[in-house]
Parts: C-alpha cells; structure tokens; sequence
C-alpha cells in the first residue's frame, strides 16, 4: 500500500460517511427536495468503475474506500426512488 493510495483511501472513506450522512438525513425527512437524482447516479457508477479500477492499480485503501463510497450512494438513490414515488 502506497502513501497516495492511504490517503486516497482516507478521502473515499470520509466522502463515502458524508454521503451516508446524507442517508439518515434522506431517512428522516423521508423526500427530496432540491436535489437532482441524476447528480449521485453518475457519482454511484464512477464508484462502480473505480470498484474495478481500483484493485487493477492494486489500490486496496482507495477499493475499500470506494466500497463505502457505492454503497452510501445505492442507498441514497433507492431512497430516493421510493420516497418519490410516495409523493
């Protein structure tokens, strides 16, 4: 494990509990507002890329990281979807 692959790693990490933040908020106030799905669906399938890109470069921080990363974005999106259809 190389130092850039850390802290890669160490910024996929916090990106990806930022955006599970975003999750309870998402849970809590159960709709979106303001917010283009579209924006964390491209963002979700860069993740996906990088889940294979990553260990290619054998990246392993950066590919745990962004595991975090996918799924705080799937969950945000799948809520997202069942919340607009309520509304």
């Amino acid at each position: 494990m190389t130092i850039s692959d850390t802290v890669n790693g160490g910024f996929e990490a916090i990106g990806g509990i930022c955006i599970w933040l975003n999750v309870k908020r998402l849970m809590r106030d159960k709709s979106v507002r303001g917010v283009d799905w579209r924006v964390t669906a491209f963002f979700w399938a860069w993740g996906i890329w990088n889940l294979f890109f990553y260990p290619s470069l054998n990246q392993w921080a950066s590919f745990t990281g962004g595991l975090v990363i996918v799924a705080g974005n799937f969950a945000w999106l799948w809520l997202a979807i069942k919340y607009r259809e309520r509304g």
